[in-house]
């Protein structure tokens, strides 16, 4: 007769393989870096339930190396919690990681990005992302590009997605603020829905 190994262990098993590989795939990209490209990584917990996705950094990220730093990643983080979603569930990431390189050359990272992190939730910004995160072609995926914003539908058989504007482009101006918040909010019943831990 075996011994059955305690959830938490398990989780914990899980947890550190994660980190190493998430550790790993960083490492990789800074191998890549020079003085010019600098990549900017993906940022939250390693196995978090929601994956915050943009398609391309912008100079606050690329200067300091991370994932939504900056003034999309306040904003974010107070509409996390406005809709009561814990922020050390969430990991958030761009699709080009240096924001020089094609689309074939970053597709591969992110795969494997998802693939360790292996989210409930996909929060797509915008329709570059969209259009990225389709031309992974994860087995029996659905496409997001062009589908309703605020919207959580089916993404593959294990992950949901949301689709919403790009936040880059939601900070300056209300009208454009306002559509990312009714998009975005779709997150809080999501969350509220999800099995506690």
């Amino acid at each position: 007769m075996t011994a059955s190994v305690p959830t938490d262990e398990i989780y914990e098993r899980y947890l550190r393989k994660a980190i190493g590989e998430i550790n790993e795939l960083q490492a990789e990209l800074l191998a890549l870096a020079d003085e010019t490209h600098v990549p900017v990584l993906g940022s939250g917990h390693p196995l978090g339930d929601v994956f915050l996705l943009k398609h391309a950094p912008k100079p606050a990220e690329i200067a300091e190396g991370v994932a939504f730093f900056g003034r999309a990643g306040n904003a974010l983080l107070k509409s996390l919690q406005r809709l009561g979603v814990d922020p050390l569930a969430i990991y958030g990431t761009n699709c080009l990681k240096f924001g020089t390189e094609d689309d074939e050359q970053a597709a591969p990272w992110l795969t494997r990005e998802l693939h360790i992190v292996q989210p409930k939730l996909v929060v797509v910004m915008g329709e570059d992302a969209a259009r990225f995160l389709d031309g992974l072609h994860f087995p029996l995926a659905d496409p997001v590009e062009g589908a309703e914003t605020g919207v959580v539908q089916r993404f593959t058989p294990t992950i949901d997605a949301l689709v919403t504007p790009d936040i880059d482009e939601a900070l300056d101006e209300q009208a454009a603020k306002t559509a990312f918040w009714n998009a975005f909010k779709a997150l809080g019943p999501w969350w509220a829905q999800q099995p506690p831990y």
